[in-house]
């Protein structure tokens, strides 16, 4: 019994040189990306977390004056109350 070869052994055929193309493409055609809107925002988020937990807390001080006075019934009372609440709508646009 006689077996044939189908085809060449050596998979590059003669006459071409592999890991070059014979057309060079002129750079027409890029790549892009494109990122969703809820991905961008989802970067931001991510990005302005990064941020809060990279900075120093430089204010501790103030932070506990703050709390002093918080805790001091005499310092909540209605006057601070209504001016702060003006302020949060001020910033608001309300």
């Amino acid at each position: 019994m006689t077996i044939d070869r189908i085809g060449s052994i050596d998979p590059i055929p003669p006459g071409k040189k592999p890991g070059r193309s014979s057309q060079v493409s002129s750079g027409e055609k890029t790549d892009s990306i494109m990122f969703s809107r809820e991905a961008v925002e989802k970067g931001d988020l991510y990005h302005t977390i990064e941020l809060a937990a990279a900075a120093p807390d430089v204010r501790l001080d103030r932070i506990a004056e703050l709390k002093e006075k918080i805790h001091d019934p005499s310092y909540l009372n209605d006057t601070l109350i209504k001016a702060t609440a003006d302020k949060i709508m001020d910033a608001f646009g309300l």
